[in-house]
């Protein structure tokens, strides 16, 4: 079985203007050419204006419209940047993917990455469902790599179907030192772009971001 980290993706993490900016810059354009005409047309033909005034006023009509320009193109392009990041990603379909995130349960042993505090000496999974209901709290080894899941309680019979959360509470002693979530792995279905961002389609239907996967291996 092999196992490779990755790093955040870079294609959803271009600069882009948003739309707000851009009706902002093109509001501002539109203002700014209708007072410099309404200025030319009831200017006093017996004091024009100066052809310096004239000349700086142009060159701020220039400024404002190469930016619609600029962030017209920064716009395209971080389109463009968001397609190639998808298909970077397609490779990664059919592959298990570990990232925070809720894990679709069928009846199937979830894998856990627990990575409590490095200090504790007692580590507990707290598994929630999609409620955010604690469903099971189970007790492990804080040198533990990975948790089998195998979502039945203390009787042996199996938690409903359904999407589930899980938290790892590091403990020293009695004292509670750090509560964090847990990664799971989870087979990657899709990988599709949404506002400039690679995001990946995961069993059960939950998305996440493409950069916030920490490791891919195949299916185990």
């Amino acid at each position: 079985m092999q196992v490779t980290s990755t790093s955040p993706s870079q294609a959803g993490s271009q600069t882009q203007t948003t739309a707000t900016d851009k009706d902002e810059v093109n509001s501002d354009y539109d203002v700014f050419l209708q007072l410099l005409t309404a200025q030319v047309k009831n200017q006093d033909p017996l004091d024009p204006m100066s052809s310096d005034d004239f000349s700086s006023q142009l060159a701020q009509f220039s400024a404002v419209e190469q930016q619609v320009k600029t962030n017209d193109l920064l716009e395209s392009l971080g389109l463009q940047m968001g397609v190639m990041g998808m298909g970077e990603m397609a490779s990664w379909i059919g592959l298990d993917a570990r990232a925070v995130a809720a894990a679709s349960f069928d009846g199937t042993p979830i894998s856990v990455s627990p990575n409590p505090a490095a200090s504790a000496d007692r580590a507990v999974l707290v598994v929630r469902d999609s409620s955010g209901n604690e469903v099971q709290r189970q007790d492990f080894t804080p040198s533990t790599d990975e948790i089998q899941w195998a979502g039945v309680d203390e009787n042996g019979a199996p938690f409903a179907n359904g999407l589930y959360t899980f938290e790892v509470e590091s403990y020293s002693g009695d004292e509670l030192i750090a509560t964090n979530k847990a990664e799971i792995y989870s087979r990657v279905l899709e990988a599709k772009s949404s506002n400039g961002e690679t995001v990946l389609v995961l069993e059960g239907g939950v998305e996440v971001p493409s950069s916030s996967v920490s490791a891919l291996r195949d299916p185990v």
